[in-house]
């Protein structure tokens, strides 16, 4: 499993890579390996402020459904288009085309709350 240095994770599967103000958010490579052949990507909050740990989608596997959290407070700015026709990016792509939103940050001291790498392979036994 691939675990990035330069991102961030949560506990719920989501990593964020912040690039000045904004972030970028999809699910690890954990998650896509635990779902399965995602089938489909719900993104409904674009335009919308999303506080953390609220949902801000859902990912559709073949066997389930798993709602996406945000990992920081901000306004959804774009959703990757790409994942409308091809969601399989997810599996294939996790960290790069298969991101699945950017947004504002709105509190730059929620980041000091996300996981670096190593406690994130913690918490996945990786």
């Amino acid at each position: 499993m691939n675990f990035p240095e330069n991102l961030l994770y949560t506990k719920d599967h989501e990593w964020v890579r912040i690039d000045g103000d904004v972030a970028y958010i999809g699910i690890t490579d954990f998650a896509q390996h635990e779902l399965g052949d995602i089938v489909y990507v719900d993104i409904a909050s674009k335009g919308k402020h999303v506080k953390q740990h609220d949902v801000f989608g859902t990912v559709e596997a073949v066997k389930t459904v798993s709602d996406l959290f945000m990992p920081i407070s901000g306004d959804v700015l774009e959703v990757n288009a790409k994942l409308d026709t091809a969601p399989e990016l997810v599996n294939n792509d996790v960290y790069g085309d298969g991101w699945m939103i950017k947004c504002s940050i709105s509190n730059k001291s929620e980041v000091d709350g996300l996981m670096n790498v190593a406690d994130y392979k913690t918490l996945v036994n990786a």
